[in-house]
Protein backbone atom coordinates (compact mmCIF):
# COMPACT_ATOMS: atom_id res chain seq x y z
CA UNK A 1 0.00 0.00 0.00
CA UNK A 2 1.29 3.50 -0.48
CA UNK A 3 2.02 5.58 2.38
CA UNK A 4 -0.21 8.34 3.22
CA UNK A 5 0.43 11.65 2.69
CA UNK A 6 0.86 12.36 6.82
CA UNK A 7 3.62 9.25 6.52
CA UNK A 8 5.23 10.46 3.40
CA UNK A 9 5.56 13.78 4.83
CA UNK A 10 7.22 12.30 7.95
CA UNK A 11 9.56 9.93 6.00
CA UNK A 12 10.77 12.91 4.17
CA UNK A 13 11.37 14.93 6.85
CA UNK A 14 13.49 12.40 8.75
CA UNK A 15 15.48 11.87 5.49
CA UNK A 16 16.45 15.37 5.61
CA UNK A 17 17.06 15.88 9.57
CA UNK A 18 19.47 12.55 8.69
CA UNK A 19 21.20 14.11 5.87
CA UNK A 20 21.90 17.50 7.66
CA UNK A 21 23.21 14.95 10.77
CA UNK A 22 25.86 13.77 8.40
CA UNK A 23 26.74 16.38 6.38
CA UNK A 24 26.34 19.42 8.23
CA UNK A 25 24.65 22.45 6.63
CA UNK A 26 22.89 22.10 2.89
CA UNK A 27 20.90 24.34 0.90
CA UNK A 28 17.66 22.99 -0.48
CA UNK A 29 19.47 22.43 -3.79
CA UNK A 30 21.49 19.89 -2.32
CA UNK A 31 18.63 18.36 0.10
CA UNK A 32 16.72 18.14 -3.28
CA UNK A 33 20.04 16.13 -5.06
CA UNK A 34 20.61 14.01 -2.26
CA UNK A 35 16.88 12.90 -1.29
CA UNK A 36 15.83 12.78 -5.12
CA UNK A 37 12.21 14.64 -3.89
CA UNK A 38 11.02 17.25 -6.13
CA UNK A 39 11.88 20.98 -5.72
CA UNK A 40 8.42 22.03 -4.11
CA UNK A 41 8.24 18.72 -2.01
CA UNK A 42 11.66 20.20 -0.42
CA UNK A 43 10.26 23.71 0.20
CA UNK A 44 7.42 22.28 1.82
CA UNK A 45 9.47 19.98 4.28
CA UNK A 46 11.84 22.89 4.33
CA UNK A 47 9.20 25.20 5.85
CA UNK A 48 7.58 22.20 7.79
CA UNK A 49 11.36 21.65 9.74
CA UNK A 50 11.35 25.20 10.33
CA UNK A 51 8.24 26.02 11.54
CA UNK A 52 8.78 23.06 14.14
CA UNK A 53 11.80 25.20 15.24
CA UNK A 54 14.30 21.76 14.39
CA UNK A 55 16.01 23.57 11.41
CA UNK A 56 17.30 27.47 11.31
CA UNK A 57 19.08 29.29 8.14
CA UNK A 58 22.84 29.25 8.95
CA UNK A 59 24.26 30.74 6.53
CA UNK A 60 24.63 31.33 2.97
CA UNK A 61 26.20 29.03 0.18
CA UNK A 62 28.68 29.95 -1.94
CA UNK A 63 27.12 30.51 -4.82
CA UNK A 64 26.84 33.80 -6.68
CA UNK A 65 23.10 34.11 -7.32
CA UNK A 66 20.63 34.59 -4.78
CA UNK A 67 17.68 33.16 -3.85
CA UNK A 68 16.29 30.15 -1.70
CA UNK A 69 18.54 27.57 -2.30
CA UNK A 70 21.47 30.07 -1.60
CA UNK A 71 20.55 29.56 1.78
CA UNK A 72 22.24 26.93 4.31
CA UNK A 73 19.97 25.29 6.37
CA UNK A 74 21.03 23.46 9.94
CA UNK A 75 20.01 21.58 12.82
CA UNK A 76 18.73 24.00 15.43
CA UNK A 77 21.96 23.00 17.70
CA UNK A 78 20.88 24.52 20.75
CA UNK A 79 17.45 22.50 20.71
CA UNK A 80 18.87 20.04 23.57
CA UNK A 81 22.10 19.64 25.41
CA UNK A 82 24.16 16.45 26.31
CA UNK A 83 26.49 15.29 29.02
CA UNK A 84 28.79 12.54 28.20
CA UNK A 85 30.88 10.56 31.30
CA UNK A 86 33.71 8.21 31.06
CA UNK A 87 33.96 7.10 34.54
CA UNK A 88 36.86 5.21 35.38
CA UNK A 89 37.84 3.21 38.49
CA UNK A 90 40.22 6.21 39.58
CA UNK A 91 38.07 9.01 38.62
CA UNK A 92 35.23 10.85 36.39
CA UNK A 93 35.21 13.29 33.39
CA UNK A 94 32.74 15.04 31.80
CA UNK A 95 31.86 16.81 28.96
CA UNK A 96 28.71 18.75 27.98
CA UNK A 97 27.63 19.52 23.94
CA UNK A 98 25.10 20.75 22.16
CA UNK A 99 22.59 18.73 19.48
CA UNK A 100 25.29 18.83 16.77
CA UNK A 101 27.92 17.40 19.29
CA UNK A 102 30.04 20.76 19.51
CA UNK A 103 31.84 20.84 22.97
CA UNK A 104 30.75 23.54 25.53
CA UNK A 105 32.51 22.55 28.53
CA UNK A 106 34.29 19.64 30.01
CA UNK A 107 36.19 18.91 33.47
CA UNK A 108 37.36 15.63 35.37
CA UNK A 109 37.83 15.08 39.01
CA UNK A 110 40.06 12.37 40.18
CA UNK A 111 38.19 9.67 42.65
CA UNK A 112 40.68 8.01 44.92
CA UNK A 113 40.08 4.41 46.35
CA UNK A 114 39.27 5.29 50.00
CA UNK A 115 36.78 7.52 48.92
CA UNK A 116 33.07 6.08 50.34
CA UNK A 117 30.51 5.23 47.40
CA UNK A 118 28.50 8.20 48.82
CA UNK A 119 31.24 11.31 48.47
CA UNK A 120 32.40 9.96 45.41
CA UNK A 121 28.85 9.54 44.31
CA UNK A 122 28.28 13.10 45.31
CA UNK A 123 31.76 14.24 43.13
CA UNK A 124 31.06 13.04 40.17
CA UNK A 125 27.06 14.44 39.98
CA UNK A 126 28.65 17.91 41.23
CA UNK A 127 31.17 17.45 38.29
CA UNK A 128 28.24 17.15 35.50
CA UNK A 129 26.22 19.49 37.37
CA UNK A 130 29.11 22.44 37.57
CA UNK A 131 30.42 21.37 34.13
CA UNK A 132 26.61 21.69 32.44
CA UNK A 133 26.55 25.41 34.23
CA UNK A 134 29.88 26.48 32.92
CA UNK A 135 28.81 25.62 29.63
CA UNK A 136 25.39 27.63 29.75
CA UNK A 137 23.17 24.93 30.14
CA UNK A 138 20.14 24.71 32.15
CA UNK A 139 18.99 21.07 31.64
CA UNK A 140 20.36 18.00 30.08
CA UNK A 141 18.10 16.25 27.65
CA UNK A 142 20.66 13.00 27.35
CA UNK A 143 23.40 11.88 29.42
CA UNK A 144 25.83 8.88 28.03
CA UNK A 145 27.76 7.27 30.43
CA UNK A 146 30.51 5.03 29.51
CA UNK A 147 31.61 2.45 32.64
CA UNK A 148 33.98 -0.70 32.94
CA UNK A 149 31.85 -3.82 33.86
CA UNK A 150 28.99 -5.88 32.23
CA UNK A 151 25.92 -4.20 30.91
CA UNK A 152 23.08 -6.03 31.49
CA UNK A 153 21.73 -7.00 27.70
CA UNK A 154 17.63 -7.00 29.28
CA UNK A 155 17.62 -4.31 31.33
CA UNK A 156 20.49 -1.47 30.01
CA UNK A 157 21.57 -1.54 33.69
CA UNK A 158 25.41 -1.68 34.61
CA UNK A 159 25.88 -5.10 36.86
CA UNK A 160 28.12 -5.70 39.78
CA UNK A 161 31.45 -6.66 38.76
CA UNK A 162 34.28 -8.16 40.78
CA UNK A 163 37.34 -5.16 41.87
CA UNK A 164 34.88 -2.34 40.30
CA UNK A 165 34.22 0.30 43.05
CA UNK A 166 30.52 0.38 43.91
CA UNK A 167 30.29 4.39 43.38
CA UNK A 168 29.89 3.08 39.77
CA UNK A 169 26.90 1.29 39.52
CA UNK A 170 25.22 3.56 42.24
CA UNK A 171 26.33 7.01 40.20
CA UNK A 172 23.60 6.00 37.38
CA UNK A 173 20.77 6.08 39.60
CA UNK A 174 21.61 9.38 41.50
CA UNK A 175 22.31 11.13 37.79
CA UNK A 176 18.63 9.68 36.94
CA UNK A 177 17.86 11.03 40.66
CA UNK A 178 19.56 14.56 40.59
CA UNK A 179 18.61 15.37 36.71
CA UNK A 180 14.91 13.84 36.56
CA UNK A 181 14.08 15.26 32.77
CA UNK A 182 17.54 13.81 31.43
CA UNK A 183 17.73 10.70 29.79
CA UNK A 184 20.22 8.48 31.37
CA UNK A 185 21.90 5.49 29.49
CA UNK A 186 25.03 3.56 30.59
CA UNK A 187 27.41 1.14 28.60
CA UNK A 188 29.97 -0.36 28.88
CA UNK A 189 33.36 1.77 28.04
CA UNK A 190 35.27 -0.24 25.66
CA UNK A 191 31.96 -0.99 23.60
CA UNK A 192 31.91 3.06 23.47
CA UNK A 193 35.60 3.31 22.24
CA UNK A 194 35.03 0.98 19.36
CA UNK A 195 31.69 3.13 17.88
CA UNK A 196 33.58 6.23 17.90
CA UNK A 197 37.05 4.39 16.24
CA UNK A 198 34.32 2.49 13.90
CA UNK A 199 32.45 6.40 13.03
CA UNK A 200 35.59 8.89 13.76
CA UNK A 201 38.57 6.59 14.30
CA UNK A 202 40.73 4.39 12.83
CA UNK A 203 37.76 1.81 11.82
CA UNK A 204 35.71 4.21 9.67
CA UNK A 205 35.94 1.90 6.92
CA UNK A 206 35.10 -1.62 8.91
CA UNK A 207 32.18 -3.13 9.65
CA UNK A 208 33.80 -6.00 11.15
CA UNK A 209 36.28 -5.05 13.45
CA UNK A 210 37.51 -6.18 16.58
CA UNK A 211 38.72 -3.06 18.85
CA UNK A 212 41.22 -4.62 21.54
CA UNK A 213 41.33 -1.86 24.69
CA UNK A 214 44.71 -1.41 26.02
CA UNK A 215 44.72 1.10 29.07
CA UNK A 216 45.09 0.48 32.83
CA UNK A 217 43.60 -3.01 32.18
CA UNK A 218 42.20 -4.53 28.72
CA UNK A 219 39.08 -5.43 26.90
CA UNK A 220 37.73 -6.02 23.80
CA UNK A 221 34.59 -5.08 21.63
CA UNK A 222 33.28 -6.69 18.98
CA UNK A 223 31.63 -5.07 15.64
CA UNK A 224 30.28 -7.85 13.32
CA UNK A 225 28.49 -6.76 10.03
CA UNK A 226 27.93 -2.90 11.43
CA UNK A 227 26.60 -4.45 14.68
CA UNK A 228 28.40 -4.54 18.75
CA UNK A 229 27.85 -7.98 19.71
CA UNK A 230 27.65 -8.15 23.65
CA UNK A 231 26.48 -11.74 24.40
CA UNK A 232 24.36 -13.63 26.41
CA UNK A 233 24.98 -12.10 29.76
CA UNK A 234 26.78 -8.45 28.33
CA UNK A 235 30.39 -10.05 28.72
CA UNK A 236 31.31 -10.33 24.77
CA UNK A 237 34.90 -8.98 25.15
CA UNK A 238 36.25 -9.34 28.68
CA UNK A 239 39.81 -10.49 27.36
CA UNK A 240 41.58 -9.97 30.23
CA UNK A 241 40.28 -13.21 31.68
CA UNK A 242 41.04 -15.21 28.70
CA UNK A 243 43.93 -17.91 29.48
CA UNK A 244 46.34 -17.69 27.82
CA UNK A 245 50.62 -18.70 28.33
CA UNK A 246 53.07 -17.03 29.63
CA UNK A 247 51.48 -16.30 33.02
CA UNK A 248 51.95 -17.90 36.19
CA UNK A 249 48.68 -19.27 36.76
CA UNK A 250 45.05 -19.40 35.74
CA UNK A 251 41.89 -16.54 35.96
CA UNK A 252 39.05 -17.80 38.02
CA UNK A 253 35.82 -16.52 38.21
CA UNK A 254 36.47 -13.35 40.71
CA UNK A 255 39.81 -11.98 39.48
CA UNK A 256 41.41 -12.19 36.22
CA UNK A 257 44.82 -12.82 36.99
CA UNK A 258 46.59 -14.96 35.49
CA UNK A 259 44.41 -14.26 32.26
CA UNK A 260 45.53 -12.04 29.40
CA UNK A 261 44.99 -8.99 31.83
CA UNK A 262 48.70 -10.22 33.47
CA UNK A 263 50.01 -9.98 30.07
CA UNK A 264 48.92 -6.88 28.65
CA UNK A 265 47.37 -4.60 31.52
CA UNK A 266 49.27 -1.52 32.56
CA UNK A 267 51.30 -2.74 35.74
CA UNK A 268 52.35 -5.84 33.59
CA UNK A 269 53.48 -3.38 30.87
CA UNK A 270 55.05 -1.43 33.49
CA UNK A 271 57.19 -4.22 34.82
CA UNK A 272 57.65 -5.64 31.47
CA UNK A 273 59.70 -2.02 30.16
CA UNK A 274 61.57 -2.12 33.68
CA UNK A 275 63.32 -5.38 32.29
CA UNK A 276 63.99 -3.45 29.26
CA UNK A 277 65.62 -0.39 31.08
CA UNK A 278 62.71 1.75 29.13
CA UNK A 279 61.58 4.62 31.53
CA UNK A 280 59.09 7.28 31.50
CA UNK A 281 56.51 9.14 33.42
CA UNK A 282 52.71 9.37 32.90
CA UNK A 283 51.29 12.41 32.32
CA UNK A 284 47.90 13.76 34.52
CA UNK A 285 45.89 10.25 34.56
CA UNK A 286 46.99 8.62 31.88
CA UNK A 287 48.00 4.73 32.23
CA UNK A 288 51.99 4.51 32.77
CA UNK A 289 51.87 2.05 30.47
CA UNK A 290 51.00 4.44 27.77
CA UNK A 291 53.94 6.50 28.53
CA UNK A 292 56.09 3.74 28.56
CA UNK A 293 55.52 2.49 25.28
CA UNK A 294 55.74 6.38 24.31
CA UNK A 295 58.99 6.56 25.11
CA UNK A 296 59.91 3.72 23.67
CA UNK A 297 58.42 4.23 20.40
CA UNK A 298 60.64 7.45 20.33
CA UNK A 299 63.57 5.52 21.51
CA UNK A 300 63.54 2.73 19.32
CA UNK A 301 63.52 0.45 21.92
CA UNK A 302 63.32 -2.47 19.92
CA UNK A 303 63.58 -5.15 22.37
CA UNK A 304 61.24 -4.12 24.72
CA UNK A 305 58.41 -3.34 21.73
CA UNK A 306 58.86 -6.67 20.42
CA UNK A 307 58.60 -8.32 23.49
CA UNK A 308 54.96 -6.45 24.17
CA UNK A 309 54.21 -7.25 20.53
CA UNK A 310 54.52 -11.14 21.42
CA UNK A 311 52.38 -10.78 24.08
CA UNK A 312 49.71 -8.81 22.24
CA UNK A 313 50.06 -11.09 19.21
CA UNK A 314 49.05 -14.27 21.87
CA UNK A 315 45.99 -12.27 22.62
CA UNK A 316 45.01 -11.33 19.35
CA UNK A 317 45.49 -14.18 17.27
CA UNK A 318 43.17 -16.04 20.02
CA UNK A 319 40.25 -13.35 18.86
CA UNK A 320 40.87 -13.85 15.23
CA UNK A 321 41.01 -17.78 15.57
CA UNK A 322 37.20 -17.06 17.04
CA UNK A 323 35.82 -14.25 14.67
CA UNK A 324 37.86 -13.70 12.05
CA UNK A 325 37.34 -9.92 11.88
CA UNK A 326 39.74 -9.09 9.51
CA UNK A 327 41.06 -5.92 11.20
CA UNK A 328 42.07 -5.75 14.94
CA UNK A 329 42.99 -2.13 16.09
CA UNK A 330 44.86 -1.05 19.22
CA UNK A 331 42.71 0.39 21.53
CA UNK A 332 43.08 2.73 24.60
CA UNK A 333 45.95 5.15 25.45
CA UNK A 334 48.33 2.41 25.17
CA UNK A 335 47.39 1.48 21.59
CA UNK A 336 47.61 4.97 20.72
CA UNK A 337 50.75 5.39 22.39
CA UNK A 338 52.37 2.54 19.93
CA UNK A 339 50.98 3.54 16.84
CA UNK A 340 52.08 2.20 13.85
CA UNK A 341 55.29 0.79 15.11
CA UNK A 342 53.21 -1.39 17.57
CA UNK A 343 50.35 -2.08 15.17
CA UNK A 344 53.36 -3.41 12.91
CA UNK A 345 54.82 -5.57 15.18
CA UNK A 346 51.71 -7.61 16.39
CA UNK A 347 50.56 -7.54 12.92
CA UNK A 348 53.33 -9.16 11.73
CA UNK A 349 53.55 -11.98 14.48
CA UNK A 350 49.90 -12.81 13.94
CA UNK A 351 50.56 -13.64 10.42
CA UNK A 352 52.83 -16.12 11.52
CA UNK A 353 50.25 -17.45 13.92
CA UNK A 354 47.27 -17.77 12.01
CA UNK A 355 46.41 -18.40 8.30
CA UNK A 356 43.66 -15.62 8.75
CA UNK A 357 44.23 -12.40 7.22
CA UNK A 358 44.24 -9.80 9.64
CA UNK A 359 45.42 -5.85 9.35
CA UNK A 360 46.00 -4.59 13.25
CA UNK A 361 45.79 -0.49 13.15
CA UNK A 362 46.85 1.67 16.00
CA UNK A 363 43.83 3.42 17.89
CA UNK A 364 43.65 7.36 16.86
CA UNK A 365 41.42 8.13 19.57
CA UNK A 366 42.85 6.80 21.99
CA UNK A 367 41.47 7.10 25.53
CA UNK A 368 39.41 9.60 24.71
CA UNK A 369 37.43 7.42 22.64
CA UNK A 370 35.17 6.17 25.81
CA UNK A 371 34.28 10.26 25.99
CA UNK A 372 33.71 10.16 22.10
CA UNK A 373 31.16 7.33 22.38
CA UNK A 374 29.49 8.22 25.14
CA UNK A 375 28.52 11.30 22.70
CA UNK A 376 27.78 10.36 19.84
CA UNK A 377 25.47 7.95 21.77
CA UNK A 378 24.09 10.30 23.62
CA UNK A 379 23.50 12.62 20.26
CA UNK A 380 21.96 9.73 18.53
CA UNK A 381 19.37 9.02 20.99
CA UNK A 382 18.60 12.67 21.34
CA UNK A 383 18.18 12.99 17.61
CA UNK A 384 16.07 9.70 17.23
CA UNK A 385 13.46 11.14 19.62
CA UNK A 386 13.61 14.68 18.94
CA UNK A 387 13.61 14.23 15.49
CA UNK A 388 10.45 11.33 15.17
CA UNK A 389 7.24 11.46 13.83
CA UNK A 390 4.43 13.19 16.20
CA UNK A 391 2.92 10.31 16.68
CA UNK A 392 5.86 8.24 17.94
CA UNK A 393 6.91 11.06 20.69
Amino acid sequence: MPASPSTARAINDRLALRLLQQEGPLTAGQLKQLTGLSRPTVADLVERLIAADLIEVVGESGEQRRGPNAKLYGIVADLAHLAALDVRTEGVSVLVSDLLGRVLAEASVPIGDDTGTGPAVEQAVTLVERTAKEAGVDRLHTVGIGAPGLIDPVTGELRNSTGLPEWHRRLVAALQERLPQARVHVENETNLAALAEQRDGAARDRDTFVLLWLGHGTGAAVVLDGSLRRGASGGTGEIGFLPVPGTRGLPSATGCDGGFHSLAGSAAVAELAGEYGVAGAAAGSEPLAAALVRAAVAERADGFLDALADRLAVGVSSVVAILDPGCVVLGGEVGQAGGGELAARVEERVRRMSPLATEVRPSLLGGGAVSRGALLTARDRAQDELFAPPERQ
